[in-house]
């Protein structure tokens, strides 16, 4: 007998596989036209939504040309107490502090920014899209679809961060995030959203680089050291290019 939670997050991958493969798709050409262009495109999330921006580059199998945004207030290193969890969520819903962080960086006309929410309703989010969008970059949202569609914004702009997308992609996860009763619990276990976006992610970076490809455009992985067909001055050759690409976009190290 499978356990419950294989059962109910394979379903949820099913679906994203069903359902959006065309918002992969689109996105993965914007994308490849962006960092064939030599422009970045970046990567945003706050609390887990940090995780994703983690998983795409650097990381074995990741390309060059995906630039992480990641603030440590945005992410937790604690549970309680300084950089804790709770201190987190209260700072990803107050307007105006996105501004602060994402002026540090020269976001650009061309450019692409992802952006990681499960609710798509927090003012960490939703103010990164609106930033982007002010500067004429294209918005990739990956968000909850129930979230999306049944919930109401919060945000004093009236919006949610699917609005403010060109692509949006359902990581088609329900409203509460987790998958598994529990008798005598209202609150289900199991989370499914990571799963999700790490899966959506993966799928438009590999199709990205497939684009990159056919374009003519010279790939840089990032390819584990334990691969004995690869040189091993590869990844320092990886870091290399990444250096010279964010440097050349005016991108603070």
């Amino acid at each position: 007998m499978a356990l419950d939670y294989f059962v109910k997050s394979n379903q949820v991958l099913e679906k994203i596989a069903k359902t959006q493969e065309e918002n992969i798709l689109k996105a993965a050409e914007l994308m490849a036209d962006t960092i064939s262009n030599g422009n970045l495109v970046h990567l945003f999330g706050s609390g887990h939504s940090v995780i994703p921006t983690l998983d795409v580059f650097p990381r074995y199998g990741g390309i060059v040309g995906f630039h992480p945004l990641m603030d440590p207030r945005l992410m937790w290193h604690n549970v309680i107490g300084a950089g804790g969890a709770r201190e987190l969520l209260w700072i990803e819903r107050q307007e105006g502090y996105i501004k602060n962080f994402l002026q540090s960086y020269d976001l650009k006309k061309g450019e692409v920014l992802v952006v990681y929410s499960h609710g798509g309703l927090n003012a960490a989010p939703v103010e990164a899209a609106i930033y982007a969008k002010e500067r004429g970059l294209k918005v990739v949202a990956i968000t909850s679809g129930d979230n999306y569609n049944m919930a109401t914004a919060t945000h004093s702009s009236g919006n949610k961060l699917g609005d403010l997308a060109d692509v949006l992609i359902d990581n088609c996860c329900p409203l509460e995030d987790s998958l598994v009763k529990i008798e005598g619990y209202h609150q289900p276990v199991g989370a499914s959203s990571t799963l999700a976006v790490i899966y959506i992610s993966q799928a438009f970076a590999a199709e990205t680089a497939k684009l990159l490809q056919k374009k003519g455009h010279d790939l840089s992985i990032f390819v584990s050291p334990n691969v004995v067909e690869v040189p091993q001055e590869n990844n320092d050759n990886v870091y290399e290019d990444y250096t010279n690409l964010i440097k050349k976009n005016n991108i603070t190290i």
